[in-house]
Order: structure tokens, then sequence, then C-alpha cells
């Protein structure tokens, strides 16, 4: 009797006696996806499972959630799918057992999908459009029940130029395609887009996306624009260069001519040649400007008589 009566004592502890429950018990969640995540008790045994429960408020109870009914230690619970309603409130709670124990469950804190996720930053492209930029927004995927761009409502906008880090923001109504406009063009700007939800203020920025504006100029086109410079100005000063050693020619052919009209009249006075009056010619000679081509006409115009001149000595 004695034994029977310590047998049941025995088993009466064992039952009593529960194991370490879960602690630091949480849901995270980003992008409409709900994920619930624990540690193990202090000393809780090897071959220990865990299992969740949620509530919802409006119906006020508690149902297990079916594909985590036996976690191990590390696991986490997926309840995107059993939170349905993204307005309702949620509770969850878990509970450790193994075998031949349980413990006490703990309790999450209380949770609305729709305010309480975090809205992650949408896929981005980003085109150049001469002085504008044109903005791609695209709801990224998800396994959530909810589209999430039944949610969005506004696109905020950071853009920055990339030469000066000048920047502005823009506030626009949540629209797949967007115009940027008012830009520089050949510029290269730099956009970071978050969306907002009128129920929700948690946003991640997306990375920024950088485009030019316009295609800026290439460097051969710079090289043509150089080489024709250099061009011109080898043109310029080649001209100029013409210009002086013309008038240098002019003078020197001037100087020559003027020897040359003050030896003939000696010779056609020692023919029997009639002397010449060159004086006013060579006045209305050196009257002209230096390498113009009045210079060479008269110069033609006195050689003649000169010619005339010699050829009637010839024949005396």
């Amino acid at each position: 009797m004695m034994g029977l009566w310590i047998l049941l004592l025995h088993l009466h502890l064992v039952v009593c006696v529960s194991i370490p429950a879960p602690c630091n018990v949480s849901i995270s969640s980003f992008n409409m996806e709900h994920i619930l995540s624990f540690l193990p008790g202090l000393e809780t045994p090897s071959d220990t499972h865990f299992t969740v429960q949620i509530l919802r408020l409006r119906r006020n109870t508690w149902r297990p959630v079916a594909v985590c009914l036996e976690l191990k230690a590390g696991q986490t619970c997926d309840l995107t799918r059993a939170f349905k309603d993204p307005f309702d409130h949620y509770i969850a709670r878990i509970q450790a057992f193994t075998s031949t124990q349980t413990s006490n469950w703990t309790v999450s804190g209380q949770f609305q999908p729709l305010s309480d996720t975090v809205l992650g930053p949408p896929d981005v492209s980003v085109s150049g459009c001469g002085n504008c930029l044109l903005l791609q927004i695209r709801v990224p995927t998800t396994k959530g029940l909810q589209q999430l761009k039944d949610f969005y409502r506004r696109v905020v906008v950071y853009v920055r130029r990339s030469r000066d880090g000048v920047q502005f923001s823009l506030n626009l109504p949540y629209k797949e395609d967007n115009m940027i406009t008012y830009l520089q063009p050949g510029v290269e700007y730099c956009v970071t887009v978050s969306v907002t939800s009128f129920f929700n203020s948690n946003r991640v920025s997306s990375n920024p996306h950088c485009a030019f504006t316009s295609p800026p100029r290439s460097k051969s086109s710079v090289i043509v624009v150089v080489s024709l410079l250099g061009a011109f100005c080898a043109l310029g000063f080649l001209l100029t260069g013409l210009v002086v050693y013309g008038g240098q020619l002019c003078f020197e052919f001037r100087k020559l001519l003027h020897r040359t009209l003050s030896y003939i009249p000696l010779q056609c006075q020692n023919r029997g040649c009639a002397p010449m009056v060159v004086s006013d010619q060579i006045s209305a000679l050196q009257q002209h400007k230096d390498g113009s081509a009045d210079c060479l006409l008269t110069a033609n115009r006195l050689v003649q008589p000169l010619r005339s001149c010699s050829e009637g000595a010839e024949e005396d």
C-alpha cells in the first residue's frame, strides 16, 4: 500500500513539474509577410518541440497554426496566411512540450498587419528624356495574400545631382510611371524612392538609381572640336605670315625697281635715247600700300616705257 502511494506521488510530481517556457517572442513583418520568432527557455530539454496558436480579437478564440504545431528550437513560424485580415488585430502565443511535459504559454504583443508591417522599397528604373527623367516603379513580388499596390498611396522621391550633391524631394501620388521635369540636360542625377500608406509610416527607401537626362558629350566629339579650333588657329597664323611676307617682298621689289629706273636714263643718254621723267611715276608708286596688287600693276606700267626705250636704242 505504501509503495502505491509513492508511485502516485511520483507521477503527480512528473505531471506538475513543467519545462521552461519560450522567451523573446516577437512578430516581425516586411511587405505584409509576418514571421513569429522565439528563443527556448533556459535548460530546455533537447527533445522539446513548440506549438503556436493565434487569437483574432474580433472572434476572441484561440486556434492553432497548422504549419507551426511542432517547431524545433531555432525555427520560426510563418503567420502570413494566418493573418488574413490586414485591418484586424492579432495575438500569438507559443508553448514548449515534450512527450511527458508542457510549459506555460508565452504571449506576444498585439499585432495589426497593415500598420505594423514595414513597406520595403519598390523596384525602380530610371531613364533620361532630355531635360527630365522617366521614373518607373514596380511593386516587389511577395507571398503575402494582399497586393502591396492596394496599400500604396504616395511616393517619396529624393533627387540628387551627382556633380555637386544638390538635392530636392518630391511627394507624388502613387503611379507606376512618373516624370521628373525641369532638370539640366546632359547631367547625371541619382533617384531614391520610398512608398507610404495612409495606415503605415514604416518604410524603407530604395538604393540610389542614377541616369543622365540626355547622353553626355563623348570624348570623340570633344577631340573633334579641339582639332577644328587648332586648325583655325593655324590657318590664321599662316594668313598673317603670308601678308607680312608679301609686304616685305613688295618693299624689296620697290627698292630694286627704284634702282633700275635710276640707272636706265643714264643708259638711254649714252645711246642717244630721250631721257625719261620717272620721278612722278616713282612717287605714285610709293603712295601704294605694301603688299597690294596695285604695286605690281604700277611696276608693269613703268617697265613698258623702259622696254621701248631700250628697243629704240638698239635700232639706232
